[in-house]
């Protein structure tokens, strides 16, 4: 993703700069996306691998990229802890 994007972009919730997430985060998000432990800000399961992601620099929301576009919409954030390893998170 462009630099001067990703300087310009930030959490529309929270006005955190995001970041590109990095892969092994990625793979594991998407691991527990084919569980079906992943549900976004407003509630709306995710039911399929995203294949390119931002995180806010406090880690706490995930943004999809979807061919190149940032999908900057505060309903369609994934919470940050879908990353944990806990049930549910």
């Amino acid at each position: 993703m462009d630099q001067k994007l990703l300087d310009i972009l930030c959490c529309p919730a929270t006005k955190r700069p995001v970041a590109p997430l990095p892969r092994a985060d990625l793979d594991r998000l998407n691991q527990r996306v084919k569980k079906g432990l992943v549900q976004q800000r407003d509630g709306v399961p995710v039911e399929h691998p995203i294949r390119e992601a931002l995180i806010t620099d406090d880690h706490a929301w995930i943004y999809r990229v979807d061919d190149g576009i940032p999908v900057m919409l505060e309903e369609c954030a994934v919470p940050g802890t879908a990353l944990d390893d806990a049930p549910g998170g």
